[in-house]
């Protein structure tokens, strides 16, 4: 018996007008990274292990998919008890490790400050679940510099990003900013000791998403210890001018007993929130939010997090911010960083289920050059030729099926426009051109093809009545 054909789980596969639809979006975000000045990167899928786990932890290791060849599998097992290690290789489980590899091995090679985009699959052993995938596309930018990296980059990222979702057309976004050195400041004013920040920030970075009460009292709960007052205070100051960033910005310089770093990170965030808004960002989709806390502890400045308006319930759908030693696990040199990533894959298919994308609308191919007379073959190939050579995407109908049929399947793939030539219309000089959005016909002199193909699908699709 055959094998039943079927996907893993934990994998998205999609059909060829969905996948046309993503490509699309990946497009989207590849020219916008380029736009802002950033250099393609790709790592292998695979690292050496031991690189990889550097910087891992125990939970991050039981996520790893290993590599291993047939013949060093057979090895293994052959070897004896207690020498167990694990395997050579290892897939990434998301690009920043990759990156951190990367700029240390190149290191002398690059041109710093270094500006990388990379968009490419990473693989996780998550279980399976919905919205949750093993293997996904993340798109990445970082700019990482040698010692230091001026702050004006902190404040172009939220530019990119702003640009970026404005074309992709998701509706209203918010990009949220904070700085995690402002938010250390800001418990060690409150008399918090840095040993209980960790838990602090962890519970911090749930608002907005948990009820406050839930979080207040794990706050002043056996797990953290926060003096009941001190948790009201601190989410009292976090919560307070929701929505407004400068008088949340002018509450900040109120706090009393301000630390060196409360006073750093309010200059930090309101340099990166003023520099932000000269690029060109607007106020409505760029704001001060002082829960935004990322759990990442390598964060060390200025955090985002960007929300679609009317989808709160996915979450954030590209997130980021500065760390200040990037690849300390494989070089002396010190190199700090800023950057954001895209879940390309979680994004899309959380938008595709909420019909927010209309894959069906789609196509590849602007024109379908029909079949109408068999022996009129080379002529059909020299249209698409000189339509090809014009820059637009044109297939031509390869069987002597029917007209019907031929439309029926122009019609399933969306193309728009459709080229007819039989020996008639060849004699007399023209070529028929059917806008099939619209059911309109036009007899077009065939000296005119490209820039009457060009004019119909330059115009807005006026569907058939």
């Amino acid at each position: 018996m055959p094998v039943q054909p079927r996907t893993p789980p934990g994998v998205l596969e999609l059909l060829p007008p969905q996948q046309l639809a993503f490509q699309r979006m990946l497009d989207t975000i590849r020219r916008g990274f380029e736009r802002f000045g950033f250099l393609p990167v790709e790592t292998p899928v695979f690292e050496l292990t031991d690189v990889l786990l550097t910087k891992s932890g125990g939970e991050t290791e039981k996520q790893v998919y290993f590599v291993q060849s047939t013949g060093a599998l057979k090895q293994a097992q052959a070897a004896p008890a207690g020498s167990d290690k694990p395997p050579e290789l290892a897939l990434r489980f998301d690009l920043t490790v990759p990156l951190a590899r990367y700029v240390a091995e190149h290191e002398h090679q690059l041109n710093f400050p270094f500006r990388r985009y990379q968009i490419q699959r990473v693989y996780r052993g998550e279980r399976a679940q919905k919205g949750r995938y093993r293997e996904f596309y993340q798109c990445d930018i970082d700019v990482i510099g040698k010692d230091t990296l001026a702050l004006a980059y902190d404040a172009e990222v939220p530019a990119v990003i702003d640009g970026i979702f404005a074309e992709l057309g998701f509706g209203k976004f918010t990009i949220r900013v904070n700085n995690r050195k402002l938010l250390r400041g800001l418990l060690e004013s409150l008399g918090i000791d840095e040993p209980r920040h960790a838990a602090v920030l962890h519970e911090v970075d749930r608002l907005g998403k948990q009820a406050r009460p839930e979080i207040e009292a794990r706050l002043a709960g056996d797990g953290v210890g926060l003096e009941p007052a001190v948790a009201t205070r601190l989410l009292d100051l976090l919560s307070a001018h929701a929505g407004d960033s400068r008088a949340a910005l002018a509450a900040l310089r109120e706090v009393a007993n301000p630390t060196e770093a409360l006073t750093g990170g309010l200059a930090e965030l309101q340099r990166v929130y003023e520099g932000t808004l000269a690029l060109g960002v607007p106020e409505s989709r760029f704001q001060i939010d002082l829960s935004i806390a990322r759990g990442l502890d390598y964060y060390t400045g200025t955090v985002y997090e960007t929300f679609l308006d009317d989808h709160p319930r996915l979450g954030s759908i590209c997130s980021g911010g500065r760390y200040e030693n990037l690849a300390g696990h494989y070089t002396k040199s010190k190199l700090p960083g800023v950057g954001i990533s895209i879940g390309a894959t979680r994004l899309f298919s959380q938008l595709l289920e909420m019909k927010v994308i209309d894959e069906t609308t789609v196509a590849i191919s602007d024109v379908l050059v029909l079949q109408v007379e068999p022996t009129l073959a080379a002529t059909y190939a020299e249209l698409a030729t000189e339509l090809r050579r014009a820059g637009l995407n044109v297939e031509v109908y390869g069987g002597e099926d029917k007209l019907a049929k031929q439309f029926k399947y122009a019609d399933r793939a969306k193309v728009p426009l459709a080229v007819i030539c039989g020996s008639r219309e060849r004699d007399a000089g023209i070529v028929k051109v059917k806008d099939l959005r619209s059911a309109t016909e036009h007899d077009v002199p065939r000296a005119g093809l490209v820039t009457r193909v060009r004019e119909l699908l330059a115009r807005p699709a006026t569907p058939a009545t």
